[in-house]
């Protein structure tokens, strides 16, 4: 009698033994097929890969200094993310970082200081992202057409005036917002930028009744309408947004560098938008975070910097950047199917149990 009390009290141990190892095991695989995790492990490997194959990698001062190559990028990526999110695309951002160095090179000619050459850099980009916004939001034109003429109009104002000449006669002073150094520390400036907007643009988009909206127009615009969300408010503010920061990046490239031509920041279109889908941000919208997208832009900045310090072309970066790309693209459809269909293996078994 008391062996047969004994078999139901052990199967039910075992029954309980094995949903806390089938819990566990589901865990462990719903952290590894996150896709910022999956980043993580790759920034890892990077940076274990070519501290092995050159001494130069892990430096301190190199790690720091090398930030200076991607950071304008990073910056435009912070809007890119808000832009995609609501299913949209800007194909325009690096035309409009022409349009607003060329107008800071023509205020600086004329003998304007900092300040106004800083605010002259920034309106420029401002009113550039609500050109784009009127087009897309007032008049309904896609995004993708009326991005892909200002592409053209945008740079086109900087290469009619200068051709090409360039401006390069910059106060002094200026330099240090692209090639300083935060106080005695060798933290670059633009890096602390980036970080504090980065701080900004995450807590609104995760904390907020507007990052909220943005998921929900990405999902379904006709819905997010239906739930009384003004989509087309939301979508001009965005563009604006990116417009502005794209005078951010322009202010802090143009320093950097101390010149202005036509040519300044081209290809950087498709460089952005690279950044914001490996960080897994979906094309089509309504998914996505910007810790993913953080940890793209360090990872794909670093893997330049290492790939440069071994004497590998800018062919193989290309190459490189491209299969990442068609990674991202590919990889979390493929980790979404994994999940749904572990999960309802998971119930049945439940079911079954």
């Amino acid at each position: 009698m008391q062996q047969a009390d004994r078999q139901p009290k052990q199967e039910l141990v075992n029954i309980s033994r094995l949903i806390d190892e089938n819990s566990l095991k589901e865990k462990l695989i719903l952290l590894f097929t996150k896709w910022e995790v999956l980043l993580g492990i790759l920034l890892v490997f990077e940076f274990i890969l070519f501290s092995n194959l050159s001494p130069y990698f892990l430096d301190y001062f190199n790690l720091m200094n090398s930030t200076f190559n991607f950071m304008e990028k990073a910056i435009m990526a912070l809007p890119m993310i808000y832009i995609i999110m609501s299913g949209d695309i800007d194909i325009s951002i690096a035309s409009i970082i022409a349009l607003s160095s060329f107008a800071m090179g023509y205020a600086a000619s004329m003998g304007m200081n900092v300040a106004g050459i800083i605010l002259i850099g920034l309106a420029a980009g401002t009113l550039a992202g609500m050109f784009n916004g009127f087009f897309v939001t007032i008049l309904k034109m896609p995004a993708i057409a009326v991005t892909l003429a200002t592409q053209s109009l945008f740079r086109g104002v900087s290469q009619a005036v200068l051709g090409d000449q360039a401006y390069t006669e910059y106060p002094k002073s200026m330099a240090f917002l692209g090639q300083g150094y935060v106080g005695d520390t060798l933290i670059p400036f633009e890096l602390v930028i980036f970080l504090l907007l980065a701080a900004v643009m995450g807590f609104i988009l995760h904390k907020t009744r507007y990052g909220r909206k943005l998921y929900a127009i990405g999902s379904s615009r006709e819905a997010a309408r239906f739930a009384g969300i003004n989509v087309s408010r939301i979508r001009f503010i965005n563009f604006t947004l990116m417009g502005l920061f794209c005078g951010i990046a322009a202010v802090l490239l143009t320093s950097r560098i101390g010149s202005t031509r036509p040519n300044i920041a081209l290809g950087w279109d498709m460089e952005v938008i690279t950044l914001v889908v490996l960080g897994g941000v979906s094309i089509s919208g309504g998914k996505g975070n910007l810790f993913g997208v953080i940890m793209a832009i360090f990872l794909l900045g670093y893997l330049k910097f290492g790939m440069g310090l071994i004497n590998l072309s800018a062919k193989v970066m290309v190459i490189t950047t491209g299969l990442l790309l068609v990674i991202a693209v590919l990889l979390p459809g493929f980790l979404d199917g994994v999940k749904a269909r572990r999960k309802l293996k998971s119930q049945q078994m439940a079911s079954t149990l």
